[in-house]
């Protein structure tokens, strides 16, 4: 089941707003502990985060850069400001989607559906495993030897390429290929720093050398 977290101070509109999700199968995670929303919401880790911008002791702006500096959990600003500068400021700051309040339900429903797909390719089956290396990726985390790391979505989608073609090289072209079936713009340099970044993850977890470039061919495991 997957997880949103209210950030809302309202306590009608918060209660409203997760009897909806619920009956949409989305389970509800809220909290009173306005002060101290970035560190709930990381030991959560919920699916996506639902996020206010009026809220006591730290506005909506601040929480969506702080939380974005740690995270990549998808974030829809919910507003009753109508402000353009609040819209761009929000999506400059890391936020996926800004709706304003009053909100269609319906609408609100289809954009929280459509970021979770875009996010987590709700299409996975399960785990992907290569020796002790696991990759779920449903929340784009990596597993290994009791270690965890998340991923972002290109780090994500690059290893689960490898990992379905284990033993196989992936040729950059192949790759770029894969990302660009989203809605990320990739080419040459970026894909470099994306393949780098996911070496040092795999790196800080433990698992030194498993990614592997095959010079003039590509990556494998």
């Amino acid at each position: 089941m997957q997880s949103v977290l209210l950030v809302e101070d309202d306590k009608i509109l918060r209660r409203e707003l997760g009897t909806l999700l619920e009956k949409h199968g989305y389970s509800v995670i809220t909290t009173d502990d306005f002060a101290h929303i970035v560190e709930f919401a990381l030991s959560r880790n919920p699916h996506l985060i639902l996020l206010d911008l009026n809220l006591p002791f730290h506005d909506g702006h601040y929480l969506c850069r702080e939380l974005r500096r740690q995270s990549k959990i998808p974030i829809i600003i919910v507003t009753s400001s109508d402000s353009e500068m609040d819209e761009l400021m929000s999506l400059n700051l890391g936020a996926d989607q800004f709706v304003t309040k009053p909100y269609n339900t319906r609408i609100l429903l289809a954009k929280i559906s459509a970021l979770m797909s875009r996010a987590y390719d709700m299409g996975a089956s399960g785990p992907l495993r290569f020796g002790e290396l696991a990759l779920d990726p449903g929340r784009g985390t990596l597993f290994y030897r009791g270690n965890s790391a998340e991923l972002t979505r290109n780090e994500l989608r690059i290893l689960r390429l490898l990992m379905e073609n284990q033993g196989r090289i992936a040729s950059r072209d192949d790759i770029m290929n894969a990302l660009w079936q989203s809605d990320a713009f990739v080419d040459d340099n970026t894909l470099t720093v994306n393949i780098n970044r996911l070496r040092r993850k795999l790196d800080a977890l433990g698992a030194k050398d498993l990614l592997k470039t095959r010079r003039g061919q590509g990556y494998s495991l």
